[in-house]
């Protein structure tokens, strides 16, 4: 992806192409209905609890730990463990030899050689369970990640568990905007407080349901897009549009950097004439102040033809930015910028 921008940085990026799914904004917002209420996690915290990494052995508050209490899911509260099942087992990451009934359920790996153990509420990843060390009387081990856990002193009362249940989106509303890369818009949107769900995909073409391999020749008009469910209660329609003219340059014709085509174009898709009217006003306002010297060349376009990108777009930044040049690279330093600037709008 973006091979230009690749060489310049001198780094490659491999992906794979598989078919998108198509959608409507309703049903879009009727399928981020389905996503649980639990605690929100940081990127560090996704990388294990959703994505099933693993921490760096002896990092872990809790690996040592001897204080009494009860061990609970980090993203949904769930109990998992007491201290009194809990054992130091040198390997570098909190060990115990049970846990409390029901709270913890294993899975066998693809490898078939060990058994991950997952949060029985949230199936939030914990870590991996062995039997046969002979290192306590029950003979397993529970190695579990402790930043899956928090810890609740004795003593203390426990928070409810998180249960399964939809969120309400009766009030959420959806924007789409073409800012070039849709992996540097995402990251930074779904930063902002009321924000509550972006995901990639392409927008504006002939097809509706084309492959990344077919946009990126630039042929299809489609366009990269980032899809924001946000609630404007909390933030505005407005000013996520005001947002989007100062976080790409709306000034250059099917580019951004040196990324270019017809895909990278920037572009305000408009659900409905309310949005388009507020759409039109804010780029008016930003086309006569001085933010950008050359004139601005975004289009406001209604909605259509869109569809969601496939699965190893979404979230890409923060699952890759470890080990992707591009990220380190390009979109690095955007976020940086980013959360400077909007610091009072950031979510916790």
């Amino acid at each position: 992806m973006k091979s230009l921008t690749y060489i310049i940085c001198l780094f490659l990026v491999t992906a794979c192409n598989a078919q998108s799914t198509s959608s409507t904004t309703t049903e879009k917002i009727q399928e981020v209905n389905t996503e649980m209420k639990f605690n929100v996690l940081t990127d560090a915290e996704k990388r294990v609890i959703l994505n099933k990494g693993t921490e760096y052995p002896g990092t872990s508050e809790f690996t040592d730990s001897e204080a009494n209490g009860t061990y609970i899911c980090k993203q949904c509260n769930q109990p998992l463990y007491t201290s009194e099942t809990k054992f130091n087992s040198h390997c570098g990451w909190p060990s115990f030899d049970d846990e409390i009934d029901d709270a913890v359920t294993r899975v066998r790996d693809a490898d078939g050689r060990r058994t991950e153990i997952v949060c029985s509420n949230c199936q939030g990843h914990l870590g991996h369970v062995f039997e046969g060390e002979m290192m306590t009387t029950k003979n397993t081990r529970h190695c579990v990640n402790g930043i899956s856990m928090n810890f609740v002193e004795g003593g203390q009362d426990l928070p409810a568990t998180l249960k399964d249940e939809p969120m309400d989106m009766t009030n959420m509303d959806t924007a789409t905007f073409g800012a070039g890369c849709f992996w540097c818009v995402e990251v930074l949107f779904e930063k902002l407080k009321g924000v509550h769900h972006v995901e990639s995909g392409y927008a504006g073409g002939k097809l509706k349901d084309p492959t990344y391999k077919m946009v990126s020749q630039g042929t299809t008009g489609s366009v990269e897009v980032a899809q924001i469910v946000f609630d404007p209660r909390i933030i505005t329609y407005e000013k996520l549009v005001d947002i989007f003219f100062h976080v790409h340059d709306p000034t250059t014709l099917n580019r951004q950097g040196a990324d270019r085509g017809t895909q990278y174009r920037s572009v305000v898709f408009y659900h409905n004439n309310e949005q388009k009217a507020t759409a039109t006003e804010v780029m008016q306002r930003i086309d006569a102040s001085d933010l950008w010297s050359d004139p601005l060349v975004t289009a406001i376009e209604s909605y259509y033809n869109y569809s969601t990108a496939e699965q190893y777009h979404q979230d890409y930044y923060n699952l890759n930015k470890e080990t992707n040049g591009y990220c380190n690279a390009v979109i690095g330093p955007k976020v940086a910028k980013f959360q400077l600037k909007y610091k009072n709008l950031l979510k916790e």
